[in-house]
């Protein structure tokens, strides 16, 4: 397969891929995504990655019985690590991974075992030799433009077939600057795929089961990374005064907003947010 050509992305998206490798770097999971909290922890239990570990595996359960009878061949869209196509390969599904990253490519194909093909492009320039039953889109449908998702997945889709979108989603369409700005409206994405000829089969939403993942993130981030952050500028203060201050301007000038707005982030959600597992069907005809 030619490797694709170079890809731009957004600022946004860079940020949140950082702190994607840096949770991973934490978690030690097989699993990128947010995990669904099915007991949801009153305020004495005390946040942790072993049941931050349990949810992600629980979303991937609840994404399973998403799944409609009959469906065999899967296309993983923005396919991450592999812990979701790994999941479903042990349940008898043909599971394909898609993403641009080479990174997630030799993940993924760990993961799996080498048991699932890895198409190392985008999806707005994937060329399918084949069609699918259904096109998963498990936090990967901001990479894309909403009009991108839909009439892709239209065109490679068996008649008939399925898009299961999960993700986070803008409720609030005034909401365009920050570091969620790039998920989607959720009244556009809805418009896109309805005029590619899709019908919504069923939609819930999980935002209250997600959301002690934004909290722990931030939990952890607060008490690790903004701590470490102090202790290491308080060395250089005492070993090298210029370059602390000049460290001191850069963080005021670029990162304070940054580290402010992600201590914010399960404010940011409740207010302007929501996370969906979204089932859509090609009509037929389209």
């Amino acid at each position: 397969m030619s490797q694709p050509k170079s890809i731009e992305i957004s600022n946004v998206t860079r940020y949140q891929n950082a702190a994607l490798n840096y949770y991973l770097g934490l978690t030690d999971s097989p699993y990128l995504h947010y995990g669904y909290w099915e007991t949801l922890p009153v305020p004495a239990d005390e946040l942790t990655l072993a049941r931050l570990r349990s949810a992600q595996q629980a979303y991937t359960v609840k994404l399973l019985d998403a799944i409609p009878k009959g469906t065999h061949s899967i296309l993983d869209v923005g396919c991450g690590i592999g812990g979701n196509a790994a999941y479903l390969l042990d349940r008898g599904f043909a599971v394909e991974g898609l993403a641009p990253d080479p990174f997630q490519q030799q993940r993924f194909l760990k993961c799996t075992g080498d048991r699932a093909i890895f198409h190392l492009t985008t999806f707005e320039t994937f060329r399918a030799i084949k069609f699918y039953d259904l096109i998963l889109f498990s936090e990967s449908s901001q990479y894309m433009s909403a009009v991108d998702i839909a009439n892709g997945a239209a065109k490679i889709l068996n008649p008939g077939g399925y898009v299961l979108l999960a993700d986070m989603m803008r409720s609030d369409a005034n909401y365009q600057e920050g570091m969620f700005s790039n998920c989607h409206v959720v009244t556009e994405l809805h418009a896109a795929l309805k005029q590619a000829g899709f019908t919504l089969v069923k939609s819930e939403d999980i935002s209250a089961h997600i959301l002690p993942t934004i909290d722990l993130y931030v939990d952890t981030f607060r008490r690790y990374g903004l701590n470490t952050m102090i202790y290491v500028a308080d060395l250089i203060a005492i070993a090298v005064p210029p370059i602390h201050k000049l460290l001191r301007w850069i963080f005021r000038r670029w990162f304070k907003k940054l580290v402010v707005e992600g201590l914010e982030a399960s404010q940011l959600f409740e207010q302007h947010l929501c996370y969906e597992i979204q089932l859509w069907e090609l009509t037929v005809d389209s």
